[in-house]
């Protein structure tokens, strides 16, 4: 809703509705289901649990998520700038496509997400745990992988503008030479 306001969200989330230009600032919400935003903003927002939403396209801007879960998630070609995962959990969310700006994922568990596509500027995985991880077509640039554990399945090709501690190095070394063709033989 480019030059209006938003208007301050009060009461509680009706099943299956839609809600547009509405600013959603430390509230709780038991049952989302079916719930649609359009044009609106979630501040201040904790132990959110997104399952099976349709988050495509979506806009995420100075936004922290603390402790959140995300299980299902269609996120693809969505744009999240400054926004702060921590301590959460984060199953088969699909980002293929998305374009992430000063995004940092601390101390969370991310299984079977996929990142393929996706375009990561100055990403951050302290701390977190990478379990079927996808960056196949990841255009990666200043993405900080130190102090995670990897579980890269696919995409090493793209792992170009990333660093990794020597321990991670060591760790994919097998599949990075598997993917160059690199022979290790003794």
């Amino acid at each position: 809703m480019t030059g209006h306001r938003l208007i301050p969200f009060e009461g509680d989330l009706e099943p299956d509705e839609d809600y547009e230009g509405l600013r959603f600032a430390e509230v709780t919400f038991d049952d989302a289901a079916g719930v649609q935003a359009f044009s609106s903003a979630l501040r201040r927002v904790r132990e959110v649990r997104f399952v099976a939403a349709d988050l495509t396209e979506s806009g995420w801007q100075d936004t922290t998520l603390a402790g959140c879960a995300l299980a299902g998630v269609q996120a693809f070609s969505s744009a999240l700038r400054r926004v702060r995962f921590r301590g959460g959990k984060l199953d088969s969310v699909n980002f293929r496509g998305a374009v992430f700006t000063d995004v940092t994922f601390e101390d969370c568990m991310l299984r079977d997400t996929d990142f393929g596509g996706a375009t990561l500027l100055r990403v951050g995985f302290a701390g977190c745990t990478l379990t079927g991880a996808d960056f196949t077509k990841t255009a990666c640039t200043e993405v900080d992988l130190r102090g995670a554990q990897l579980g890269i399945t696919a995409g090493y090709e793209s792992l170009r503008g990333v660093t990794i501690d020597s321990v991670q190095l060591v760790t994919l070394a097998p599949y990075l030479a598997r993917h160059l063709g690199i022979t290790v033989a003794d």
